[in-house]
């Protein structure tokens, strides 16, 4: 039976197998899709075991693998290049285990209607979630960019890459005002420490927007909901 995977270290908070086995159900496919953990030091035995299996089709990678999947499969797009960061490898028609990334285009689609040309906006981390937001952005003609990150020098060589004016901050800064605030690290995440954030400086009008999906709605977007509530009822958040 054919089969794909998920990833990861940790990967327990993966809705992938929940999302892919719905429709692998739902279209009648004699297949599985299963979350696999992985850690860094088993990376390449994974790909080098799955790269003789037939049955295999791919697989999604999520954190921290984003980038190390680059030394163990073929990179025909230029992934590399472009976002430097991986969220797909799947094999070729000749066998080849090849990556892509997604990721940008799955940040992009549900802003797309806004307009944000010119727009502030700031990002928190410089990880492989926080590449391929950075690229999408790139494509949008945002106004500056301001990185929240643990490794400030990290941040600011991530926008320089990716031709953004901005700043890097360390992560307990003031947040500035932004009209769309993107957490693309894990802080928030189910078994991860916690994001927090004072979001009195963002308009009420600001878009806050989390990759973070486990839980659904995280503390971050609780947050953001109770300040948008708190200042159309004239509270003090």
């Amino acid at each position: 039976m054919m089969f794909a995977e998920v990833i990861g270290d940790p990967i327990g908070h993966s809705k992938s197998p929940l999302i892919h086995g719905f429709w692998i159900e739902a279209l009648g496919l004699e297949a599985r899709y299963a979350a696999r953990h992985v850690t860094a030091e088993g990376l390449g035995r994974y790909f080098a075991e799955r790269a003789t299996d037939p049955n295999w089709r791919g697989c999604n990678v999520t954190i921290p693998h984003k980038q190390a999947v680059f030394d163990h499969v073929a990179d025909p797009g230029g992934v590399r290049a472009s976002i430097g960061a991986v969220n797909t490898v799947f094999r070729t028609e000749d066998g080849t285990l090849a990556c892509t990334n997604t990721d940008a285009a799955g940040f992009y689609a549900p802003i797309a209607e806004l307009d944000l040309a010119g727009a502030p906006v700031v990002v928190i981390g410089a990880g492989g979630a926080a590449r391929a937001v950075l690229f999408a952005l790139s494509r949008l003609g945002v106004g500056p960019v301001t990185i929240l990150n643990r490794n400030v020098v990290k941040a600011a060589a991530l926008l320089s890459s990716f031709g953004l004016k901005g700043k890097a901050l360390p992560l307990d800064a003031t947040l500035p005002p932004a009209a769309l605030l993107v957490n693309a690290s894990a802080l928030g995440m189910v078994g991860q420490p916690p994001l927090d954030l004072d979001l009195d400086p963002l308009p009420e009008e600001a878009v806050v927007y989390d990759v973070v999906y486990a839980p659904l709605e995280t503390p971050l977007l609780a947050a953001a909901r109770r300040a948008i509530w708190g200042r159309s009822m004239g509270w003090t958040c």
